[in-house]
């Protein structure tokens, strides 16, 4: 069985990990209704509409 001959440094291995384990940006799309930045299929925070429709009332303070 194949053994390593030296302890990889934390260095190399931080390098050969970087470019795979990078988290990816959330599609993030315009509500219709207001414009605010909403995450894709979720009801929009600041105006409680989603696909066209009230969801949730919301209390603008």
């Amino acid at each position: 069985m194949a053994v390593p001959k030296r302890k990889v440094s934390k260095a190399r291995r931080d390098k050969r990990r970087s470019s795979t384990w990078k988290l990816a940006l959330p599609g993030m799309t315009t509500c219709p209704k207001c414009g605010e930045a909403v995450l894709r299929h979720r009801v929009c925070k600041a105006c409680g509409t989603y696909a066209g429709k009230e969801i949730v009332a919301v209390d603008n303070d």
